[in-house]
């Protein structure tokens, strides 16, 4: 996903170009896209030989040998997903796009069947008190409670360690010794796990004070309490490649308002809209932050996420949404508990 501009052509160029581009690398593909970087096509070696053999010279436009309807992926698919899709189709390579066709990126399928851990770290906020759950968390802290006889975080710790991520750090406060005493050093679990104690509320942002030194390179921060199946190494890549100090996973939200809505200008009536819905975008608890951010955090203070992304706006650090469109549900509330409970199974 990250070396994939070289290989990159505009319409008007020459299949001179394109056999350049292909013979100069390993992919033996070109990428062919318009002015705002949609996805027009590929041209592949075999392209340009048919072309060839039907008399096109080399100085003439790649536009009659354009394949127009390559196989492509959405960036929300998961890693299983892209891979199916490529060996279904007996395919090496496949250019991955955003929901308007827009290429971000391309993916090599030998890459994708390779073990590959990152060393990237994952920093989960687990300190929580879970008020809103109680009776259940009053000997219990939220992430340890069983969705699908597991954890909600064990669910959450797998997730990561399938794309990849295996640094865990755990910042605990509530009832720690109870998440320390399941998880220990995490290799029961074939990752490696750290703690940061929480003496006090630190927020989702603060607490990352506790443990700068050791994040040098993008790293993931994820409240304790959500269930999604994203595909985290799609967001990472998304992240650096649009070259964000920080990333937001935001997730679409419908409120109707359950009356007929009254437009109204200097007392005068122009409109009624019944019961209209409003869409949002909300955080989903999700980020993925460079490590220059932590400049931006105070030393042993309360700071939340919010506040974060306000003061990287402020100074205009470039501050970016990475929309969620899989499964993702925060369990805060008895009711979102038993919903977590019974999809489950077929989520995950």
């Amino acid at each position: 996903m990250k070396n994939y501009r070289h290989i990159l052509l505009k319409p008007t160029a020459t299949i001179k170009e394109a056999l350049k581009i292909i013979d100069s690398g390993a992919m033996q593909i070109a990428l062919v896209i318009d002015e705002n970087e949609r996805l027009l096509g590929t041209v592949t070696d075999g392209d340009i030989r048919r072309g060839l053999l039907g008399n096109l010279p080399l100085d003439d436009s790649i536009e009659k040998i354009i394949f127009k309807t390559p196989t492509v992926c959405r960036i929300e698919d998961s890693k299983e997903q892209i891979i199916e899709i490529a060996l279904s189709k007996k395919l090496h390579q496949i250019p991955i796009v955003d929901k308007n066709g827009k290429l971000v990126g391309i993916k090599e399928i030998d890459e994708l069947l390779k073990p590959k851990y990152k060393s990237n770290k994952v920093v989960l906020m687990v300190g929580g008190l879970g008020t809103r759950l109680r009776p259940l968390t009053n000997k219990t802290p939220k992430p340890m409670l069983k969705v699908g006889n597991k954890p909600i975080l064990e669910t959450i710790i797998l997730n990561f360690k399938k794309y990849g991520f295996i640094n865990i750090v755990l910042c605990v406060s509530y009832k720690s010794e109870i998440i320390e005493e399941y998880f220990k050093d995490g290799s029961d679990f074939g990752v490696h796990i750290e703690y940061v104690h929480e003496k006090k509320r630190m927020g989702t942002a603060g607490a990352l004070s506790l443990v700068e030194e050791n994040l040098t390179e993008s790293f993931f921060v994820m409240n304790g309490d959500l269930l999604t199946n994203i595909n985290f190494e799609n967001m990472m890549e998304y992240h650096i490649s649009n070259n964000a100090m920080a990333t937001m996973g935001v997730r679409e939200y419908d409120f109707q308002v359950p009356y007929g809505v009254v437009n109204i200008k200097d007392s005068k009536i122009l409109s009624i809209e019944e019961k209209p819905t409003h869409k949002f975008f909300v955080s989903a608890g999700i980020y993925m932050l460079s490590p220059e951010v932590l400049d931006y955090i105070p030393q042993n203070k309360f700071y939340d996420m919010p506040t974060l992304f306000e003061k990287l706006i402020k100074e205009q650090e470039k501050s970016i949404s990475f929309p969620i469109h899989e499964y993702w549900l925060d369990i805060g509330r008895m009711e979102e508990f038993e919903k977590a409970n019974e999809e489950y199974r077929e989520v995950f």
